[in-house]
């Protein structure tokens, strides 16, 4: 792929999944979650704002579609319970909301884009256990690009990247970007 900028301080290094690459990720992920979940009956999968919400929902359809019955899909904003806010560019916008059914003794899987440091992570469990005690909690992640500062780990895994500082994996999903793919780029000064 020729090189080319994507924004001024970001370089496009290459695309790491496309479309179609992602559908049969995702195929292969829900039939993971099933065969580990021994079915559906508690299951339930709760994405993290932003790009985890269309990742739950989309293993949601096809698990329901395996199971031959619906899966409860929640949403999870955690910008609020992030300790990491000092870095972030803009200011959080605290909304706290309801994942949308109970989460008490469920099997629930967080669903997330890339797990890079684990703090995103970290935030998401503190705010499901503000919502109730689920029995097991598992964690679903298209891309895992390692350099973790928190002893984090996913069950369900799309693809592993490993990267360095300098490089930032893009996922773009076509309900929030208006575009599906995964891209490396890289931070230039």
């Amino acid at each position: 792929m020729s090189e080319m900028k994507t924004e001024s301080n970001l370089r496009l290094k290459g695309r790491l999944m496309s479309a179609s690459e992602i559908e049969r990720t995702l195929v292969r992920l829900a039939h993971e979650i099933v065969e580990k979940s021994n079915g559906s009956d508690d299951l339930a999968l709760i994405g993290i704002k932003r790009r985890g919400i269309p990742l739950a929902e989309r293993l949601g359809t096809l698990i329901s579609g395996i199971e031959r019955r619906p899966v409860d899909v929640g949403t999870l904003d955690i910008q609020f319970y992030r300790d990491d806010l000092s870095t972030a560019g803009s200011r959080p916008v605290v909304t706290p909301g309801a994942i949308g059914f109970n989460v008490e003794g469920r099997d629930v899987v967080l669903c997330d884009d890339v797990l890079y440091t684990g703090r995103t992570v970290r935030a998401a469990l503190d705010a499901l256990f503000d919502h109730g005690r689920p029995r097991r909690v598992q964690l679903a992640v298209l891309i895992d690009r390692g350099h973790r500062e928190l002893p984090i780990e996913a069950t369900y895994v799309g693809r592993n990247v490993p990267t360095s500082g300098r490089e930032i994996v893009e996922v773009k999903f076509r309900e929030v970007d208006d575009d599906e793919q995964v891209l490396l780029v890289e931070k230039v000064s």
